[in-house]
Formats: structure tokens, C-alpha cells, sequence
């Protein structure tokens, strides 16, 4: 289908963004529907959106006019656009019509392949459809209760289908209820094991399923596109040290994430609650990476997320970034504390992030003598694999082991190996 992708520069907005990166922005979200042909692309200046039309009547015509001469099937809105705009733009130019909300939306139904993330969608969409039905179409008060016009309408089609709606909500939030349960048992049961958890945020497209990929050799979707991957995916990596941790992917921010979507796929970035380190990594190649940026740590706020929070800034695809640029860059990331210039693509720099992570998550670690016997074999397994042992020596038909290991791990050797029989 062909599809012409507006931005409205709304010159009244509080906040208004950098326009032509704002409809680049727009463009690849809109490359990231599959089967879509974007045929055109523009910005559109109003000094405020009109109430019933949200344009003017001259561009309404104009781009009529241009709609039909390219055969356009799809027009996205990059911004809000009410139902009675909506419905009135369509009857003017003969096509569909999607808002920002409408095309996160059909990316998320498109690319969300675990359970959970395909119910966050399907409840963050019919949150969505509820808004559209407020006097949307002529059709939905056709029913009238009592005698003539004196009972006044009875049940209206439009309250049939909101009842439907949130039936069908209601149904949702169960099913999700029961899965998020599960996923809590599944964090329960990773924090018996003792190793942090690493959460990578940012921007979508900033490259941190690539970096994922990198460190863990997971075959994540990781594209030049915005949201090449939804779901969460956790993996263990181990650090320089011997040190290991669980690494988790989430799904990329984005500028006016829709209301609905920040609520639905809360569950999804529950994780980076519980992370004991975020990795923010960005696009440090992008020219507005300080607003996108901001994006993220607004998002990161709104969730609750504590200002002393342990967050290490990534600064990402050095590659792109011409020489001169990369080298200022690179001057300004030594002298500051907590950010790491890297390439996730080629491997600059990981390996340096690799060793700060390990010296963040470095607790304070003491040494103890354990006396195991010839039959605690697995006893003796488990400290190697933690990598906390210094020596060993036999003696008397047992075995005396020094260990240098954290308390977190003294807890959990006590909690595994001798609370339980192993």
C-alpha cells in the first residue's frame, strides 16, 4: 500500500521538536510497517490544529489533490488526531487514515512475539479503539428506549461496543495478570542465583540489541529500523574477572510514546526496576541524541526509577561518527565519569565497558576456609563455577578450600549447598 507520512509543526506546541527530524523519525517508523510503500513525505507548518478538520481548508485540497495523483492508500499523521478529525479527512480524501498512536500501535501487533507481549499490545490497542468511538459515526444512536421522543435514547450502539470493549479488557488484564505472576516467580527464582542483572535502555534504534547480540551471541532481531525487537530477552555473560551476570534487552523508547503504551508495557520494563545496573546506551551519531536523551530518562522517571539509580551512559556507533567528531567524542566520554564511547557494530570500546561493568558490580568480597568431604563433590562444583576459589589442599580424608567470595555469595552457597543437600 502507499503511504504519505505527514508531520504537523504545530507552531502553538509547548514543545516543539526539530521538524525535518521529527518526519525522519516518522518515516522509519513508518518503514518499519511491513508491505508499506512510503510514496511522499513532508512537513505540514499550522499556527494550531483546527478542532473539526485538524488542517486548513487549503491543504485539505491540496493534498487531496496530491492523494489521488499518487494513488495514496494510507495517510500517517504524525501527531494526535481526534475521531471527528479523523472521520472527516478520510470522507475528504478517500483514504485511511493512522496518528502517531494508530502506527506504534500496528508495529508493536507486527513485531510483539512473546505471550506477554502480544497481550500488552492487544490491551494497549483496544485502550486505544475505546477513544474512537466518541461520536465517530453517524450510525451509533440509532436505538431509542421508551415511546416516541419522550423516553430519550435507549442503549446506543456506541455504548454496546464500549461495554464490549472493556469486557474484553477486563479479560486481558486477567490473562496478563496470571503471566506477569509467572514472570515474578521466574525473577524469585533468579534472584536465589546470585548474579546482577544488566538492563540496556535507550532510544529505539540506538543499537542496543546489536551490542545484546555482541556480548551474548543471541540471535536478537537487531535491524536499522525502530522497534526491531519488542519482547524482553535475557542472557548470561560473563565478565573479565570470571564474574558473571544476566543481561536484559528491552524495548527502545521513542519521543510521545503513547499514554496507553507506557501503561501496557510496564510489565515488559518491570526488569529495569530491578536491574542492579542500566546501561543507557545511545545513538551518539544522532543529531538529536541529547533530546532523545532526555526521552529516556524522562520514561525512566515516570517509572520510578531513583536519581541514584546505578545507570552507566553508553555512548554508541562510534563508527558513524566522522573523525574529528569521534575524537572530540571520545576526549569528552575519558574525562567524565559512568560513560563508555563504543561501537557496538565493530567492537570498539566493548571491551573496556565490559571490564567498568565488572568494577560497578565488584562488591566487597572476604575470605573464608570451607571443609568439605570427598562425597560434597557438588558442593566443590558450584564454588568453582562461581569462580570464588584460591586454593584447595587435602587433609585427613577431606578437603580444607579457600574461597574469595562476596557475601551475596557466601548467602547463597549456604542457602544452595547446605540448607539443601546438593
Amino acid at each position: 500500500m502507499r503511504a504519505l507520512v505527514l508531520h504537523p509543526d504545530i507552531q502553538a506546541g509547548s514543545s516543539r521538536r526539530d521538524a525535518q527530524f521529527a518526519l525522519e523519525e516518522a518515516v522509519a517508523l513508518a518503514a518499519a510497517m511491513p508491505g508499506l510503500d512510503i510514496a511522499g513525505a513532508d512537513v505540514v507548518r499550522l499556527p494550531r490544529a483546527r478542532p473539526g478538520v485538524f488542517l486548513g481548508p487549503g491543504k485539505i485540497v491540496e493534498l487531496a489533490d496530491l492523494i489521488k495523483a499518487e494513488k495514496i492508500g494510507l495517510v500517517l499523521v504524525d501527531g494526535p488526531v481526534t475521531p471527528v478529525q479523523q472521520r472527516n479527512l478520510e470522507r475528504e480524501w478517500g483514504c485511511k487514515l493512522l496518528d502517531r498512536t494508530g502506527l506504534i500501535l500496528e508495529i508493536f501487533a507486527e513485531r510483539a512475539r512473546t505471550r506477554e507481549g502480544r497481550l500488552q499490545v492487544d490491551l494497549a490497542a483496544l485502550s486505544y479503539q475505546r477513544t474512537r468511538l466518541v461520536r465517530a459515526w453517524s450510525h451509533l444512536e440509532r436505538q431509542r428506549g421508551g415511546l416516541g421522543f419522550v423516553g430519550g435514547p435507549g442503549e446506543t450502539q456506541i455504548e454496546a461496543d464500549r461495554r464490549a470493549i472493556d469486557e474484553a479488557m477486563t479479560r486481558i488484564r486477567r490473562q496478563l495478570a496470571r503471566v506477569v505472576k509467572t514472570r515474578d516467580l521466574h525473577r524469585r527464582a533468579r534472584r536465589k542465583v546470585p548474579y546482577p542483572v544488566v538492563a540496556l535502555v535507550g532510544y529505539t534504534n540506538a543499537g542496543k540489541s546489536t551490542l545484546f547480540n555482541r556480548l551474548t551471541g543471541a540471535g536478537v532481531m537487531a535491524k536499522d529500523m525502530v522497534f526491531a525487537s519488542l519482547d524482553p530477552t535475557m542472557r548470561a555473560v560473563t565478565l573479565p574477572g570470571g564474574a558473571r551476570v544476566i543481561l536484559s534487552d528491552t524495548v527502545g523508547f521513542i519521543s510521545d510514546l503513547p499514554a496507553q503504551l507506557v501503561a501496557a508495557f510496564r510489565a515488559t520494563l518491570e526488569d529495569v526496576l530491578d536491574a542492579d545496573l542500566i546501561l543507557h546506551i545511545r545513538d551518539i551519531a544522532h543529531p538529536e541524541t541529547q533530546a532523545q536523551a532526555r526521552d529516556v530518562l524522562t520514561i525512566l522517571d515516570d517509572m520510578g526509577i531513583a536519581e541514584d539509580a546505578a545507570i552507566l551512559e553508553v555512548w554508541n556507533k562510534a563508527d558513524q561518527m566522522v573523525a574529528e567528531n569521534r575524537t572530540e567524542r571520545a576526549a569528552i566520554a575519558a574525562r567524565r565519569d559512568g560513560v563508555n564511547l563504543i561501537s557496538a557494530l565493530t567492537g570498539q570500546g566493548v571491551e573496556i565497558l565490559l571490564t567498568d561493568i565488572a568494577a560497578i558490580l565488584s562488591p566487597p568480597r572476604h575470605r573464608n576456609t570451607l571443609e568439605l568431604q570427598y562425597t560434597e563433590g557438588r558442593k566443590r562444583a558450584w564454588l568453582y563455577d562461581q569462580g570464588v576459589v584460591e586454593r584447595e589442599a587435602q587433609d585427613d580424608g577431606a578437603t580444607r578450600v579457600t574461597v574469595y567470595w562476596t557475601k551475596c555469595q557466601e548467602q547463597a552457597f549456604h542457602r544452595l549447598c547446605v540448607q539443601r543437600p546438593v
